[in-house]
């Protein structure tokens, strides 16, 4: 890590002043398990105490078995509900069951994959969207060069950071995270904490 914050600081004075202000890189990261992927379809556009609530709900649901492919495709559609998912959300969750039981996700092989694939493998389930991808490629992954362009955080976090007129689109995103390579991503939680946010799936 050091390795990385020494790059940051001497690439990016705006990133350095954060890497000073905010102190130590103390990430938070789950297992890139089954689970995690539910739980981050779970936690989009809600926020997080909302969203803690209900996959906490639905963890109950499933039982001492756990949240796997098999407990969820035990589960009717109005338990999955009863737990506060929307029907939106209970449909997600049903379709990555269903491809992970019959073996064209495989959650054990994704850490040894490169990202692009990873991306490909995942989101053709419904609900996945490259912002979940990626949100699973951080924090799961534990992926060093990500950068969330779709996240309103980051975008927020740059404008305010880089004083720019009003949130920057993904080219302008590219353009300024250019320097960070290959560390965009512990650029991208030092921006997530300068807005106070707890970064996280």
């Amino acid at each position: 890590m050091r390795k990385a914050i020494n790059h940051l600081k001497s690439a990016d004075p705006v990133i350095a002043a954060l890497l000073d202000r905010i102190g130590p890189y103390r990430i938070q990261y789950r297992e890139p398990v089954f689970e995690t992927l539910v739980r981050s379809i779970v936690f989009q556009q809600l926020n997080g105490r909302a969203a803690l609530t209900i996959f906490q709900r639905f963890a109950d649901a499933c039982g001492n078995g756990g949240v796997t492919p098999q407990t969820v495709l035990k589960m009717r559609i109005p338990r999955m509900r009863s737990a506060g998912l929307s029907p939106q959300k209970a449909t997600y969750i049903r379709d990555l069951a269903r491809r992970t039981h019959k073996g064209e996700i495989d959650f054990e092989a994704l850490p040894a994959l490169p990202d692009e694939e990873i991306l490909a493998r995942l989101l053709p389930v419904k609900g996945v969207g490259v912002w979940t991808v990626q949100m699973f490629l951080i924090f799961a992954l534990r992926r060093r060069d990500v950068l969330p362009t779709a996240d309103l955080g980051i975008r927020a976090a740059m404008q305010r950071a880089y004083q720019l007129p009003a949130l920057p689109k993904p080219p302008e995103m590219e353009q300024l995270a250019a320097a960070w390579r290959p560390f965009r991503t512990i650029a991208c939680w030092y921006l997530w904490r300068s807005l106070d946010n707890q970064a996280g799936i």
